[in-house]
């Protein structure tokens, strides 16, 4: 694979992309990110964070720390790196009947059945005399109607639509970040600064002035106000490095990030614990108010939008540097990975409601958990796929 260090040309940039094999790296990280999710909402309940099991265990709150920290944003800037292309060559007519079928769909579907199906297992805690026809038409008409993780889809969709106007508007919009993932073969810092620059000034104004806790919610459209920018900048910046080259600059296997892959280890490690430190001032000093002070969610909205960067470059530099070529454990699932996600959180969901009455360690009722949910949403998705058409969706 050759290397790439001087800017783009105006030409190259117009260029259409031609078809190319996969990308295997970004295939699997993809994939383990599917994984990190489900294991995010299988250990969630064993948390201090989302502790609704009698048990806990502190290791799982250092994990859910990092993922929440990072895992969605990471979704999207993977989303936004195919983009470009495919507006390039469907035009955006079709690039966005396309994203209906694949997105639109699938949260419709989702939002009147699986959603509320997941749901039910809570409601039946708190409400154990209620039946599943009673708790669908309230959710549905007086509500609140949660959206549970798939509230990712509607975003995505409305992210891909800007993405078409602003094409429409020029299709050399987002020549400046494809050009600065270009020079990213070589010197992958300017790439990581600047991201992080312009992720961090969209991302701490909105957590100072929204919380970490805000949500929009209308219906099942949900999302978290202080973090719709920053999934927007991870979308643009992943668009940008997919206009053109994408294998040839930042995502290079041969560049430099991916040969400097404990760099950005050790940089993750220092707003991750300073995150904890935070933490600590939060519920020890401050007493864990509702409404903290500004200071400190600048501070914490700083650490967040580090964190979030440095771990995106530590994931990126591993499945470039080791998972470039071969046979990954990973690859069995590619195919399903999408739909276990669509899929999943019932199944998890269910699977803690049958734990919750179980005397069992924490670290073996997340397992059981996460090792169940996989299985089963990984099956119920092979078999879905075996429904006519619905490949072209799953």
């Amino acid at each position: 694979m050759s290397s790439i260090t001087q800017a783009a040309t105006t030409t190259d940039v117009h260029a259409v992309p031609k078809a190319k094999a996969r990308n295997f790296s970004i295939d699997r990280a993809r994939t383990f990110l599917t994984l990190v999710v489900l294991l995010h909402h299988a250990i969630i309940p064993y948390t201090y964070f989302g502790h609704t099991d009698p048990k806990s265990f502190f290791g799982f709150d250092m994990i859910v720390l990092a993922t929440d920290s990072f895992f969605m944003a990471m979704f999207f800037f993977l989303s936004g790196l195919f983009v470009w292309p495919s507006i390039t060559r469907k035009g955006p007519a079709n690039h966005l009947k396309d994203r209906l079928l694949r997105l639109g769909l699938p949260f419709v579907i989702c939002a009147f059945t699986i959603i509320p199906i997941a749901y039910y297992a809570i409601s039946l805690r708190q409400n154990p005399e209620i039946g599943f026809a009673e708790f669908w038409w309230k959710t549905i008409t007086v509500g609140p109607w949660p959206s549970g993780p798939v509230w990712f889809l509607w975003v995505l969709f409305g992210f891909d639509l800007v993405a078409c106007l602003l094409f429409r508007l020029s299709p050399t919009m987002l020549e400046p970040i494809n050009r600065l993932s270009l020079n990213g073969h070589e010197r992958p810092g300017e790439f990581f600064v600047v991201m992080f620059a312009v992720t961090a000034a969209l991302y701490v104004p909105g957590r100072i002035h929204f919380g970490a806790g805000s949500w929009f919610e209308f219906g099942p459209f949900s999302v978290q106000h202080g973090r719709v920018l920053l999934y927007a900048s991870y979308f643009f910046f992943g668009a940008g490095i997919g206009v053109l080259n994408m294998n040839r600059g930042l995502l290079a296997a041969d560049g430099k990030l991916a040969q400097r892959t404990w760099n950005w280890v050790l940089l993750a490690l220092v707003p991750y614990c300073a995150m904890w430190v935070l933490i600590y001032i939060k519920r020890e000093i401050l007493g864990n108010p509702v409404r903290l002070p500004e200071w400190y969610e600048s501070d914490y909205g700083f650490c967040f939008a580090l964190f979030s960067v440095a771990i995106l470059f530590v994931i990126l530099a591993y499945f470039l540097r080791f998972k470039q070529s071969g046979w990954s454990m990973l690859d069995p699932m590619q195919a399903d990975a999408y739909g276990m996600f669509l899929v999943h959180y019932p199944i998890v969901l269910w699977l803690q409601y049958w734990l919750f009455d179980y005397d069992l360690p924490a670290i073996v009722k997340a397992l059981i958990a996460f090792v169940l949910t996989v299985v089963l949403s990984w099956g119920v998705t092979a078999a879905l796929r075996r429904i006519p058409g619905a490949k072209r969706i799953l």
